[in-house]
C-alpha cells in the first residue's frame, strides 16, 4: 500500500532568526489548506536538432502559501510584524442612536464617551431629512450639520433647529482591559520576522511532515466575505539557514 495522505494537516509557524518579537514563541495556525512547492528553473541544451541533449536544474524556489483563520493579534505579530504589541484595544461603535437634547443648543454624549477615540459620522434616524448624512464643522452648526463639542468626553453638538432628531451616531473608543494592540511602525526594508514553518499530517498511520528552518512572510489578508467566514491568505518563501539548510522532510515507508 503506498503511502497516502489526505485532509488539511497542520501548520505551525515558530520566529526564530531575523527580527524578532518579544518572547518569540511557537504558533500553531488553524488550517484550511496549504501548500509548498519547490520550483526549479530549467535549462535546455540545443544544437542544430529540434530536441535538447540535455538539461540542467538551476535556482530553484521553495514557496508557500497556506488559507488559516487566525486572527488573534499574537499569531500575526509573532510570525508577520514582530512590532509592538500591547493590552487594550479600539472598539467601533456602528449607528449609536440617539436624540438630540431638547435644548437651546442641543448636545449629545455618545456612551462610551468617557474613552472616545474618533468620530466616524452621523446621519439622521427621524425627520424630513430621514437617513441624510451631516456634515462636520467646526463652528456652530446649522441644520444638517454637527461639530465635535468636546473629544474627549464624546460630546456632538447640533444645530438649534435639528432640535429632538433622532440621529445615528458611528465612532470608535478604547478599552484598556480589552483585547490587545500592535503598534505598525514604518520600518526600514529588511524588517520582518524569520521563522521555521512545520507542515504535518497523518493519514492512517502514515505521517508526512516538511520543515522548512527559515521562512519569511510576504501576505497575510484580511478577506471579509458577505455570508462566510473570513479566511485569509498567507504567503512564505524559504532559504536556508545560517547553516546553509533548508530543512528536512519526513515521511513513512509503504
Amino acid at each position: 500500500m503506498p503511502v497516502l495522505e489526505f485532509g488539511t494537516g497542520l501548520l505551525y509557524g515558530t520566529p526564530n532568526a531575523g527580527n524578532l518579537p518579544t518572547n518569540p514563541t511557537p504558533i500553531r495556525l488553524l488550517l484550511q489548506e496549504v501548500s509548498v512547492e519547490f520550483k526549479g528553473d530549467l535549462k535546455k541544451l540545443w544544437t542544430q536538432s529540434q530536441l535538447p541533449i540535455a538539461t540542467a536544474r538551476g535556482k530553484i524556489e521553495v514557496l508557500g502559501k497556506a488559507k488559516i483563520v487566525n486572527y488573534d493579534p499574537d499569531p500575526i505579530n509573532q510570525l508577520f510584524w514582530a512590532q509592538t504589541i500591547a493590552a487594550g484595544m479600539t472598539l467601533f461603535v456602528d449607528r449609536e442612536l440617539q436624540t438630540t437634547a431638547n435644548v437651546a443648543l442641543p448636545n449629545v454624549t455618545v456612551t462610551n464617551g468617557a474613552t472616545f477615540d474618533q468620530d466616524n459620522g452621523v446621519q439622521f434616524t427621524n425627520g424630513p431629512n430621514a437617513g441624510a448624512v451631516l456634515l462636520k464643522v467646526t463652528g456652530v452648526p446649522t441644520t444638517g450639520q454637527y461639530r465635535i463639542v468636546n473629544a474627549t468626553s464624546g460630546i456632538y453638538g447640533f444645530a438649534t433647529a435639528d432640535n429632538s432628531l433622532g440621529v445615528a451616531i458611528s465612532y470608535t473608543y478604547t478599552n484598556a482591559t480589552r483585547g490587545k494592540t500592535i503598534t505598525l511602525t514604518n520600518q526600514i526594508m529588511g524588517y520582518a520576522p524569520v521563522c521555521a514553518m512545520d507542515v504535518w499530517n497523518n493519514f492512517r498511520g502514515k505521517v508526512l511532515g516538511i520543515r522548512l528552518n527559515a521562512c519569511t512572510l510576504g501576505q497575510w489578508t484580511y478577506p471579509s466575505k458577505l455570508e462566510d467566514f473570513w479566511v485569509s491568505d498567507i504567503t512564505f518563501d524559504a532559504n536556508t539557514d545560517a547553516s546553509d539548510s533548508l530543512g528536512k522532510i519526513f515521511a513513512d515507508i509503504a
